[in-house]
């Protein structure tokens, strides 16, 4: 395929996907060819490829011929600027939305979903590469993810990025100025991108689809102003407003700890979407009252991590109770139960929150957090223990919470010496894998087979995932745990 055809193709693929009229078609080829370095044009018939293989095209045409330098992120800058001359203005993205939200919330979020598919906002080419399953445990159908969507990138682009000066404009990946923003060496290209301005308490924000979505509609909620993350009432009060607001979906926040916290503590942002995770689905170990609070049902969540649930019609005594659990936690202390709220003044204890609707009840999720380290535990006593790390080391972050592990790449190929380590096959089973390979191999002994090795090694892995969340839970799921919980209960 010659750079005509791909543009020839784009432009009708964006007519067939109602992103132009074909009135625009004209003025369309010609602005792709002004960002081609292109002055002619030679008619093509269109090739059935999609919207991602043909920016891929085009993208390799502009550095093999000197348009644009042969780097990854400046691949990346044009192709967004390609697809950016399509698109309507985000003045016109919001007026559409919020159309289709007098009609219905679901009908916005569809479309809006649909268009940021279409738009390569969402990469839905790399999502495509990622390894996804369920793993059946005692707390439900736990949802694992290999990622594999996360482009790798060459020693000449590492380097290019390395030179690149340092600016502060855009402050931050969430800020709203990467709406529209070219992009450069070491900041993605957002020419293309769109964002729907909404209200919450008050405050300017912004909803936003991840480019990288981990599960269906997965949403991202940004502040106007760059400011780090915080749990406060406001949290609270956010939450449950934009569950109002868009009630098929969930909302939840990242603690504002490290170690407990997400990957980006220095912007205030959510994240949501409309997907049932295995948390939402857990029943209740039982349920308790909260003096004050009669209105509301109470109850501890059964699930591997220590969870209060709130659920009740009245929005107000929701997020006033949340802020009472907040601030108690926060002051709390058991040592017989490894928990302390500070050291020197540096505190321990905050919550991950997830606000959903159920009918017409609000439910809101609040997960007991702490971030202490030891000597046993360097990298936190409540974070993934060592003999689980060769599978699950980062952070356990608001989507890992809820039940979705998002696993690194290396494990492909790692698992797959595993499989051939349990098939008596020669290779190399990494150091870290061999004591768990050597106790799968034990305990399954005649039943491994070319057949079911690869489906047993991922039940394995969701297994060890359910592990992380028990060693990520502040209250264990025993009879001393049980107790400590309880003790916290009494002390609400």
């Amino acid at each position: 395929m010659d750079v005509f055809q791909a543009i020839e193709s784009l432009v009708n693929r964006a007519v067939v996907q109602r992103l132009i009229d074909p009135e625009d078609a004209v003025y369309c080829r010609n602005r792709l060819l002004n960002l081609l370095g292109l002055t002619e044009y030679e008619e093509r018939e269109p090739a059935d490829l999609d919207i991602p293989e043909l920016l891929e095209v085009l993208t390799e045409y502009a550095a093999k011929s000197g348009v644009i330098e042969d780097l990854f992120d400046m691949k990346e800058v044009l192709a967004s600027a390609l697809m950016d001359v399509f698109l309507p203005k985000p003045s016109q993205v919001n007026a559409r939305f919020y159309e289709r939200y007098r009609q219905s919330p679901a009908l916005a979020t569809e479309e809006f979903y649909r268009f940021s598919r279409v738009s390569n906002n969402i990469q839905t080419r790399r999502i495509a590469k990622n390894i996804s399953y369920k793993t059946p445990t005692k707390y439900g159908d736990l949802d694992i993810t290999i990622n594999l969507s996360k482009p790798e990138k060459n020693p000449k682009d590492i380097a290019a990025a390395k030179q690149q000066k340092s600016t502060n404009y855009p402050k931050c990946l969430l800020c709203v100025e990467n709406e529209g923003y070219a992009g450069k060496v070491g900041h993605p290209g957002r020419a293309s991108h769109r964002m729907i301005r909404l209200d919450l308490c008050g405050e300017p924000w912004f909803f936003q689809y991840s480019p990288y979505v981990y599960y269906n509609e997965h949403c991202i909620v940004l502040s106007r102003q760059h400011r780090d993350m915080a749990i406060t009432r406001q949290t609270f009060d956010r939450l449950l407003s934009f569950v109002e607001w868009l009630p098929h979906y969930f909302l939840g926040s990242n603690a504002d700890l490290p170690i407990v916290g997400g990957s980006i503590l220095t912007h205030d942002h959510y994240q949501g979407g409309n997907y049932e995770f295995a948390m939402a689905k857990a029943g209740a170990d039982y349920y308790f009252e909260l003096p004050g609070f009669e209105s509301l049902s109470c109850s501890v969540v059964k699930w591997p991590m220590s969870v209060i649930r709130l659920s009740g019609r009245d929005k107000d005594a929701l997020v006033e109770a949340a802020v009472h659990i907040h601030e108690v936690w926060k002051g709390y202390c058991d040592p017989d139960a490894d928990i302390l709220c500070e050291t020197d003044g540096v505190p321990h204890n905050t919550v991950t929150p997830i606000a959903r609707r159920k009918g017409e009840d609000f439910e809101l999720d609040v997960v007991l957090r702490n971030n202490r380290t030891s000597e046993e535990h360097p990298l936190g006593i409540f974070h993934p223990h060592e003999d689980v790390q060769h599978i699950k080391k980062e952070n356990i972050g608001l989507i890992e919470v809820m039940g979705l592990a998002v696993l690194p790449a290396r494990l492909v190929g790692e698992l797959d010496e595993v499989e051939r380590f349990l098939l008596g096959k020669s290779g190399q089973v990494a150091d870290y894998h061999r004591p768990w390979a050597q106790e799968m191999k034990a305990r399954y002994e005649n039943a491994l087979s070319e057949a079911n090795v690869h489906d047993i090694v991922q039940q394995e892995v969701g297994r060890k995932f359910e592990r992380v969340l028990e060693d990520a839970g502040v209250f264990k799921r025993e009879e001393k745990g049980r107790a400590a919980f309880a003790r916290f209960i009494k002390a609400l």
